[in-house]
This record gives C-alpha cells, sequence and structure tokens, in this order.
C-alpha cells in the first residue's frame, strides 16, 4: 500500500466510502500497449508499463490468459483485476468486453490507462467519460462497448514530434529527460489506481487532475 492512503483516507474520505451502495467489489484495471519486446519501452505503451510497475511495487506475478495477461490484488476488501490486452491497441476492445463480462464486473468499476498525445509529459487527465481522441485504442473500446461513459486515466506523452512522423513518436521511445522523471510519475500512476477503487472518481479527480 502506498503511503499516500494514509493522507487520503480520513474518517470523512472512509465516510462516503461506506455510504456506497454499490455492491460490487471488483474492478478491471485496463492498460492499454502493445505485445512484444519491441513496444515495451515506447511511448504508447505507458498503460502496460504503469501496470507491470504497480505489479512489481505489490510482488504480482502476470498469468497469460485469454485476450491478454492478468493478475490480481486485493485491497481493504477490493479486488483489482489487471489486464494487459494481448490483441494490439487497435483490438483492445474485444479483451475488455471479454474480462468485464468473465469477471462480471459493472461498467462503472473499469478504468483505463492510455497515452495522450494532447497533453505534456507526465501530465495526468483522469475523466468519467468523453471522445477517443483519435485514439485507436479507445475508439475501439467505444465501438465495442458501445458508449463513451467509461472511467480513463490519460498519462501525457507531449506532442514533440515534427509533421508527419506521430506513428515514429508514439512508436519510439522516451528520452533520456522522461526515463529520469518516470519513477515519480509511475508512482502517481499507481496512487490514482487504488484511489479510483477505494474513494471513487470524484475525490479521484479532484485530488490528481493537472498534476
Amino acid at each position: 500500500m502506498f503511503s499516500f492512503f494514509n493522507k487520503l483516507f480520513s474518517a470523512k474520505t472512509v465516510k462516503v466510502i461506506s455510504e456506497e451502495k454499490d455492491p460490487m467489489k471488483k474492478f478491471l484495471i485496463v492498460g492499454l500497449g502493445n505485445i512484444g519486446p519491441k513496444y515495451a519501452n515506447t511511448r504508447h505503451n505507458i498503460g502496460f508499463k504503469i501496470l507491470d510497475f504497480y505489479a512489481e511495487q505489490n510482488s504480482l506475478t502476470w498469468q497469460t490468459a485469454k485476450l491478454g495477461d492478468v493478475t490480481s490484488h486485493k485491497v481493504k476488501g477490493r479486488t483489482f483485476i489487471f489486464l494487459k490486452p494481448s490483441t494490439y491497441m487497435n483490438l483492445s476492445g474485444k479483451a475488455v468486453n471479454y474480462w468485464l463480462e468473465k469477471e462480471k464486473i459493472p461498467l462503472e468499476n473499469l478504468l483505463v490507462i492510455t497515452d495522450d498525445l494532447n497533453l505534456s509529459f507526465g501530465t495526468i487527465r483522469i475523466k468519467t467519460k468523453g471522445s477517443d481522441g483519435g485514439h485507436n485504442g479507445l475508439k475501439d473500446i467505444q465501438n465495442t462497448l458501445q458508449t463513451t461513459n467509461y472511467n480513463r486515466f490519460r498519462f501525457g506523452i507531449s506532442d514533440a514530434f515534427s509533421k508527419g512522423r506521430q506513428v515514429d513518436y508514439v512508436l519510439g521511445e522516451w528520452e533520456m529527460e522522461e526515463e529520469k522523471n518516470m519513477p515519480e510519475r509511475l508512482k502517481i500512476s499507481c496512487n490514482i489506481i487504488e484511489s479510483f477503487a477505494l474513494a471513487g472518481m470524484n475525490i479521484t479527480m479532484n485530488t490528481f487532475n493537472g498534476k
């Protein structure tokens, strides 16, 4: 458990959580990315990177299953199901839909983690709905689930590329300065994941957006 929650879980926050009427205590956390070693450290794979960091910090072991690698973790009575789809980015919706149905997880308990070209490096934007913003992974999830009303956590990768070089940029590896600042950003990202399930979206958005 990250020390952040020693501060977050004041008596007031615990009261808010205890008053939630959602009977489901299970959450699907999806990190978007492309499988294979050549994509491992690319900007487009920040979703995978965040989940891998969380798993490492909590000594979790990934298992290869249908449509992705999965692992689970329990925190304060909540069960986290982590998913790294093996469908490649453009078919992410198939894996998301399968695991929502398999684990009987309501849509409001889904959090999708993805990269965002419109945000500077490491900037965080958490929303309960919205457009795909031109992101192929989000576009496929939207088309598969037939809704834009699902929680997403966008991690900024900036748009420091020249005209016509977007694909090379998102599939390129992090710069040295970005690598230097990455651990701090990953720790915050892990706090966001736990806050989403334990404190709810409103508190999470108010606490982390723009950080």
